[in-house]
């Protein structure tokens, strides 16, 4: 089943990754190379866009890994994506140093605001890049972890496990909402340096940001199609379809629910580790509930199931947030609202799915 599935979908990837591997090469030369006044150049803002984009893409794909193939819808991804942000976030502020407004140099300046005397230590390490890229992946990989194994052992599923991933994001907004946590209060972390030496505001490093998010993407897709693919994807769309049937053949579901689970997590984790040098800014607003419900409307315009479908449908209902926020910002969360209804009640398979009937209906 598994197999069929991919083979259907096999095309949409493959122009994924060709449109992928057309903007490695097309948008740095537009960029970097090509004169300011001609037409044919990218301009940086631009190119920041494209990369935020991808990094969306890679989490759509992230959720559609778990409830595409595994029927576990999570309202809470937008958690594991901010803690990666945070994650990197902390890297970035310890690199400031003394070129903070206060100019001291190891606390952060929202800590000399705030009176601190010294650096927390849930801090320590992050001064090192390979310590912030093993948070990147632990943490939120961790809390997907033991999120996991206790709602999974207790069966939780369906409905209720989508209002307990809820509250979860939820709770952790109001967390980092608070200035005694020591993440920024409200506004966060922001005003970023450099990344590994390179000035953040170059050309040159906004580049380097967006080729990353697009070969990270490439990784991820490749690594959800080998295992959906694999047997490992046959006992997952197994549990996805029929999850008692599946147990009561001796699998271990809650193991297997689990494990993808926290991967799921750690992909999303990426995506906003590779967000953050890229907007500029992290802050708990990124935990809203609200924004973990826009992913799970990604997932469904573009074609739950589909992996190619996922990312699709990120950069197209981004794209038209960017649009509608510049032009109506008022009507907006109406169409995302209007935009789900019509792919729920009129094309449950999403876009990838109109494509498919096209093209059977042209073989048949």
């Amino acid at each position: 089943m598994v197999t069929s599935i991919f083979l259907n979908h096999e095309r949409g990837g493959k122009a994924l990754l060709s449109v992928i591997t057309l903007g490695l090469f097309v948008v740095p030369f537009c960029n970097l190379v090509i004169s300011p006044e001609s037409i044919f150049h990218i301009p940086t803002f631009t190119v920041t866009l494209l990369g935020k984009y991808l990094c969306y893409a890679l989490l759509a794909l992230a959720l559609d890994l778990v409830w595409g193939y595994v029927g576990i819808l999570s309202l809470g991804h937008g958690a594991f994506f901010a803690l990666g942000g945070y994650a990197m976030g902390m890297y970035l502020m310890r690199q400031i140093g003394s070129r903070g407004v206060y100019g001291h140099p190891v606390l952060p300046d929202f800590m000399v605001f705030l009176n601190w005397d010294e650096l927390p230590w849930y801090w320590y390490g992050f001064n090192h890049f390979w310590f912030a890229v093993l948070m990147v992946l632990l943490v939120p990989g961790f809390l997907a972890f033991v999120f996991g194994w206790l709602a999974f052992r207790s069966r939780v599923s369906g409905v209720y496990f989508a209002i307990i991933t809820q509250a979860l994001t939820y709770a952790l907004m109001l967390a980092f909402f608070r200035n005694e946590m020591g993440f920024g209060g409200n506004n966060g972390l922001t005003d970023f340096k450099d990344l590994l030496g390179a000035n953040l505001q170059s050309d040159g490093t906004r580049v380097a940001l967006f080729s990353t998010s697009a070969l990270a993407l490439v990784a991820g897709y490749f690594l959800c199609r080998y295992i959906v693919t694999s047997r490992l994807g046959l006992v997952l769309v197994a549990i996805r379809d029929a999850e008692d049937r599946t147990r009561f053949l001796g699998y271990r579901v809650d193991y297997y629910k689990l494990w993808i689970f926290t991967l799921s997590a750690i992909m999303a984790g990426v995506a906003g580790a590779l967000y953050v040098p890229q907007v500029g800014i992290i802050n708990p607003n990124e935990f809203q509930p609200l924004n973990s419900i826009e992913l799970v409307v990604w997932v469904a315009v573009g074609g739950r199931g589909t992996l190619y479908g996922a990312a699709l449908g990120a950069g197209i209902v981004n794209y038209a947030k960017s649009t509608f926020t510049t032009l109506l910002p008022e009507v907006w969360l109406f169409v995302l609202g209007g935009l789900f209804v019509l792919v729920t009640v009129a094309l449950p398979k999403g876009l990838a799915g109109i494509v498919g009937r096209i093209k059977s209906l042209q073989h048949g």
